[in-house]
């Protein structure tokens, strides 16, 4: 794969910079200077553009060998090469990362001959279907879409422009996927709802699960992750949300515009989230009624939440860690608690008639 050059004026426009000095020529000739990779300000080689993005790292600011840096107008003084001048060096350093991402470059359009695209599908220009690709009845894919190889796309289903599926990824039937998604390896997207009853002499009876799944755009899905089609009416995950790693969103949820939900978490079937929500690793969300939890609110790591939030904030519930002699002992305790709280109130109570 060839290497990606971009001039420093490039990226300065890209990102809405300002350049300043020190120059080694010119200033004039700054944007001329050429950037073919990204690196850490402590171990960036000439060639590279870093970011001083925290006050932690300032330390590193002199001795860095980077051909520029990315910093807010504070560090600039102090900057040893050409400094690309932003409000939000965290979020500029985002954005230019974009440039050198080595997936945009890397699959031209085209279909594959191992590819099987059903006659009624719509495909759209600039498309690239990878090897063993299968695209089933009914289906539409927009301009500039990214299939990897072994990937099916199920009848019904929509891929929006310029979104990228990477390989191995199922779509069921009936799942709409809005522009610029990224889904990658070994996701799926609409699998049948966990929904079961017992019938009269106690077997499970499945319901059959005939919604689908709507995502919208600039979503990310990260691999091993599972969002379930609904029972009835769609699951939808709203615009710019971010999912991690092994993920389980269940049947009818709804996960509001750009909420971040973080590895290993599983959401009860039709449980809602806000927008602007974090919920951290390994959250559990799930009661005996539908929990749904308002906007702005985070819910820090390993978290159980069984009931309904409705006021923004940072919410906690997990246990530390302690020795298993100790645990054990005061898991037996736990369920002495409800015992001692009557006995504690009904002293208060005696303490009040005397």
């Amino acid at each position: 794969m060839e290497e990606i050059t971009i001039t420093l004026a490039e990226i300065a426009e890209h990102i809405g910079a300002d350049i300043v000095g020190p120059f080694a020529g010119p200033p004039e000739g700054a944007g001329q200077l050429t950037i073919s990779a990204l690196g850490s300000i402590g171990s960036a080689r000439p060639g590279a553009l870093t970011h001083l993005s925290s006050p932690s790292y300032r330390q590193h600011l002199a001795s860095t060998l980077a051909t520029a840096v990315i910093l807010g107008a504070e560090d600039a003084q102090s900057c040893p090469c050409p400094s690309l001048v932003v409000a939000k060096p965290y979020l500029a350093f985002a954005r230019a990362s974009q440039l050198f991402d080595q997936q945009r470059h890397q699959f031209l359009p085209s279909i594959h001959d191992s590819a099987v695209v059903d006659p009624t599908a719509q495909i759209g220009k600039d498309v690239y279907l990878g090897p063993h690709v299968v695209i089933e009845a009914n289906v539409r894919i927009g301009d500039g879409v990214v299939v990897q190889a072994n990937t099916s796309i199920g009848a019904n289903s929509e891929v929006g422009a310029h979104s990228q599926l990477c390989a191995n990824v199922t779509l069921y039937a009936n799942v709409t996927l809005g522009e610029r998604c990224t889904v990658h390896s070994a996701v799926v997207l609409g699998a049948p709802g966990f929904g079961f009853t017992p019938d009269e002499k106690g077997h499970l009876q499945a319901i059959a699960q005939v919604g689908g799944v709507a995502i919208g755009n600039d979503v990310s899905i990260g691999a091993g992750s599972t969002i379930d089609c609904g029972a009835i009416d769609d699951t939808v995950i709203e615009d710019g949300v971010k999912i991690d790693n092994l993920v389980q969103i269940g049947h009818n949820c709804r996960v509001g515009a750009h909420s971040l939900i973080c590895g290993c978490v599983g959401l009860a079937g039709s449980t809602t989230i806000g927008r602007h929500c974090v919920l951290a690793g390994g959250c559990g969300v799930g009661g005996k009624h539908p929990i749904s939890i308002c906007d702005g609110v985070v819910i820090s790591a390993k978290t159980t939440v069984t009931q309904s939030i409705d006021k923004p904030g940072i919410y906690s519930g997990s246990i530390l860690a302690t020795e298993h002699s100790t645990w054990l002992r005061n898991a037996v305790k736990f369920s002495a608690l409800g015992e001692l709280f009557k006995r504690v109130k009904k002293l208060e109570d005696g303490k009040k008639h005397e």
